[in-house]
């Protein structure tokens, strides 16, 4: 039915738009040109008075200078400007033919660096003496400063008379221009009398009792002020604009013999040709009579609009029918993609107040769209197995990262919501911000806060010698993750187990403060729980508790295990699984766990250490960081310390380490002999769906489901 009507209101509109030019030989739309005239400069139409060729334009008499546009085609799209004078040649916003023209206009700084002076003599108009042209009155005069009274003045009057004046007071905790208001805190406005200005200028005077000192830097303009209150207007970036839109009447004058004024309006209003337009005085302005449309001051520029209002209601009629077609259609789509991404199962989250609503905020899926240029590859942060990470921008400015996810089955669904679970309860410091995420897109979607630097992994491993991580940089990355992951086991409202941490999990901000990443398969326990039993073993070769491994059961000190080889990483800069080939030719994988606790039993530790770490550190300080990442890789879960624990221990290393000044060199040092515990080795053989190997190695081993 709905296709049917659009069809109908189709074929109305071609019999509609055939019968009127066939009958009346008219254009639905008739040009403001005149004839065989150039009718736009890039986007801006340019009606007659106006024209951009000679003869296109009215050139009767002195006061028509301003009427030729001279369209500057070097630019993509091209500019249109006012021919004033050689020195005077504003850029063109939009002519209307209700007798307004919108220019661009300076803006006047006082005492702000890195801005041009524009003027010896800041007049703040074009030079429009002897032309069409005058300031209209809607005009704002706009200044913003603090402490401050700003003046407009006329020079053309006697001593310069003051035409507008404004005052602002200070504010520190209120920005200069808030939703696109100024109300007289750090920014006022005033408005003009009624008057022909042709010339103004502003100045500056500091209140009686003020001092403006909280803001040097001061600047005045005058505005339209449908731009500025416009919500397409970003008032905020206008210290960094160079000119703002203004608004001049414009009338056509004629002059006799001696060149007196003797305004007629331009167009002789008895002709036939003129009878169906309507000037409101003999300057105008002028327009079409009921009924009619087109250009007033063209002779015949008014034509019958016979064709117009049939047009006009079948286009809309069909445009509203498209538009509910459309409408319906997204609706039901969106609501397909909400069920699917665990919208019904985040509403019953909800429900039972698992979820901190007010931390969480549903985006719409075009703004997300808009804000990662449709999810463009150069946009692309990180790729894994459950996703890709995406820089974005918002709309308020923030940048933002956009996880989007690849697969939307069941397990991956029930991931992605978990992850919105936990996040909503955390409050951390060092553990990233979910802002939000959106259900109604075809897979799911997460919003981060963005987070510059990157990975630790990537720190660690890329060995970027402008930037090298160095041992109190090491040092503080631990005592970070340490103290989110011990607020996790130990402070939130419900423990919470991470169950994927490792180096590329860790990510690190403008200051290179830590922050713990990628909660899609953590999980919150009650307070009496001492672990959790898990069908599917998940996790990263090389971080995974082998006690969990065997048994199915994840406790708090499967993170710690997890958390001392990031801590063995840390030392020896050497990735959590290295894989070499045999004599026999198969790949042998060893992890970096038994690696790190073979060469301590062996008292071969510094052997291993990355130069950084050697470079940096004092030899206490390394054994007693490896002497607790070896507990915490102890293979029994219960002989390892708790995170708040090793957060207290490692907060302790670190202060100490601060407290010194001189570092040691090492030389050679004696680790202390102990019971050699069995290690766990890594084989390259698949062990689950579900496991991850965690690096990048030179012979890619035969499982590589990277996650986040």
């Amino acid at each position: 039915m709905e296709i049917q009507l659009l069809l109908l209101h189709i074929s109305l509109l071609t019999l509609c738009s055939l019968s009127c030019s066939a009958i009346l030989g008219v254009a639905s739309s008739p040009s403001l040109a005149k004839p065989n005239c150039t009718s736009h400069c890039g986007s801006i139409e340019i009606p007659y008075p106006f024209g951009i060729e000679p003869g296109c334009y009215r050139d009767n008499n002195r006061y028509d200078r301003g009427f030729q546009i001279l369209c500057n085609t070097s630019t993509d799209p091209p500019k249109p400007f006012l021919n004033l004078s050689d020195t005077s040649r504003p850029e063109v916003l939009n002519i209307s033919l209700g007798s307004t023209v919108i220019i661009n206009s300076p803006i006047f700084f006082s005492d702000c660096p890195n801005k041009p002076n524009y003027r010896q003599s800041p007049n703040l108009l074009p030079d429009i003496e002897v032309t069409p042209f005058t300031l209209s009155e809607k005009n704002k005069f706009t200044s913003v400063s603090c402490g401050m009274i700003a003046s407009l003045r006329s020079p053309e009057s006697d001593e310069g008379q003051v035409m507008a004046v404004c005052l602002s007071i200070c504010r520190s905790d209120r920005d200069v221009l808030v939703n696109n208001t100024c109300g007289g805190i750090n920014c006022c406005q005033a408005s003009l009398p009624s008057a022909a200005y042709r010339s103004l200028d502003t100045s500056f005077e500091p209140l009686r009792n003020g001092n403006g000192s909280e803001r040097s830097c001061k600047y005045a303009f005058l505005v339209d002020p449908d731009w500025f209150t416009s919500n397409s207007t970003n008032t905020s970036v206008i210290a960094e604009m160079e000119y703002v839109p203004i608004l001049l009447d414009w009338k056509i004058y004629d002059v006799d013999e001696s060149g007196l004024l003797i305004g007629s309006g331009g167009v002789d209003n008895s002709t036939e040709d003129n009878k169906n337009r309507n000037c409101e005085s003999e300057n105008g302005p002028c327009s079409c009579a009921k009924g009619y449309e087109g250009n007033p001051y063209l002779r015949g520029g008014c034509q019958v609009l016979c064709s117009v209002f049939g047009l006009v209601f079948v286009i809309t009629g069909a445009w509203y029918l498209h538009k509910v077609m459309k409408k319906r259609k997204n609706k039901k789509r969106k609501q397909k993609f909400y069920t699917q991404n665990g919208g019904l199962l985040l509403e019953k989250l909800l429900s039972s107040g698992e979820v901190n609503v007010e931390k969480i905020k549903l985006f719409d899926a075009k703004e997300l769209e808009k804000a990662t240029c449709r999810f463009n590859a150069d946009r692309i942060l990180g790729e894994g197995g459950q996703g890709t990470v995406y820089k974005g921008m918002l709309t308020d400015g923030r940048i933002v990262a956009v996880k989007k996810s690849k697969i939307v089955e069941g397990g991956e669904v029930s991931q992605f919501i978990n992850e919105i679970v936990i996040l909503s309860q955390i409050n951390h410091r060092n553990v990233v911000k979910l802002l939000g995420c959106c259900l109604e897109s075809e897979v799911p979607l997460l919003v981060y806060e963005f987070l510059p630097n990157g990975t630790l992994s990537q720190y660690i491993h890329s060995r970027d010698e402008d930037f090298p991580l160095t041992w109190e940089m090491r040092l503080r990355v631990g005592v970070e993750v340490a103290g989110a992951l011990s607020y996790l086991h130990s402070s939130a409202s419900m423990p919470i187990y991470h169950r994927d941490i490792k180096s590329s999990n860790i990510l690190l901000d403008e200051k290179h403060r830590a922050k713990v990443a990628d909660f899609g398969t953590s999980r919150s326990v009650s307070i009496d729980q001492t672990h959790l039993t898990m069908t599917h073993v998940n996790g990263t070769f090389g971080y995974l508790d082998p006690e969990y491994f065997q048994s199915s059961q994840f406790t708090d000190k499967s993170d710690v295990y997890s958390f001392g080889v990031v801590l063995a990483e840390l030392l020896t800069g050497k990735k959590p699984v290295s894989v070499a080939r045999s004599q026999e030719g198969r790949q042998d994988g060893t992890s970096l766990a038994t690696h790190f606790i073979v060469s301590m039993e062996e008292n071969s530790l510094f052997d291993i250490l990355d130069d950084e770490v050697m470079k940096g550190a004092k030899k206490e300080e390394i054994l007693a960081v490896a002497s607790l990442a070896k507990r915490c890789l102890n293979m029994k879960g219960k002989k390892r310390p708790t995170m708040k624990e090793i957060a207290v221990e490692l907060e302790g290393i670190l202060t100490s380490s601060n407290k010194s000044s001189d570092v040691e060199q090492i030389t050679e040092v004696e680790c202390p002999q102990t019971e050699i515990v069995e290690a766990w080795d890594v084989v390259s053989t698949s062990t689950g769906s579900h496991l991850d190997t965690g690096s990048s190695l030179d012979v890619q081993p035969l499982m590589s489901f990277k996650s986040f």
